[in-house]
């Protein structure tokens, strides 16, 4: 990661300046099976507070805290909404869990395979979409160079940042970005950091 850090504060001054301020690259990885896209799915337009309560409440549905399609299958619906999950999240888990189960989403080959044919897999699931193919990629696949041009995090960071007068759309985000190639995933977790301090 050394390389990735020198990289950026030699090829973005912006970000350098962000780096020294944020500290130390500490990012949280997860496997990348089922529980992470699961997961992701839970989080999505929630506080991470809330989502976290929600996704602790689901994962104690299942027997040992293994979150399989299997387990996911066999609570009944009525526990899951019980749990705080809302309707369309709860469609959306049942789907994914419904795709894994059918060997539509192979979660092992996923690795070995190219960042947009990740995203074109993934996105077959209803309710995941670009951005949360991008979260997987970036914190269960840790591929380096991804840009979730539509995280609202990251282009309210840039815009802070980089002093635009308004939020970047994603041609303005790829000019910025494009010093930092091909370390982007590194650069946004930086940029997502800098919005708490």
């Amino acid at each position: 990661m050394r390389k990735a850090i020198l990289h950026l504060k030699r090829s973005d001054p912006v970000l350098r300046g962000i780096i020294e301020r944020v500290g130390p690259y500490r990012i949280e990885y997860r496997d990348p099976d089922f529980g992470a896209l699961a997961r992701a799915i839970v989080f999505q337009q929630l506080a991470g507070a809330a989502a976290t309560s929600i996704f602790g409440r689901v994962q104690a549905l299942v027997d040992h805290g293994s979150l399989t399609p299997q387990a996911v299958l066999r609570i009944p619906p009525r526990k899951l909404r019980a749990a705080g999950l809302s309707a369309q999240k709860l469609s959306y888990l049942r789907d994914l869990a419904h795709h894994t189960a059918a060997g539509k989403i192979r979660f092992e080959a996923l690795a070995q395979r190219p960042d947009q044919e990740v995203i074109a897999e993934l996105t077959q699931v209803k309710g995941i979409g670009v951005w949360t193919a991008h979260m997987f990629l970036i914190f269960a696949l840790r591929r380096p160079d991804v840009l979730p041009v539509g995280d609202y995090g990251i282009r309210a960071s840039m815009k802070k940042a980089y002093g635009l007068a308004e939020l970047p759309k994603p041609a303005e985000m790829e000019r910025i970005a494009l010093p930092w190639r091909p370390y982007a995933s590194v650069a946004c977790w930086y940029l997502w950091r800098n919005l708490k301090i």
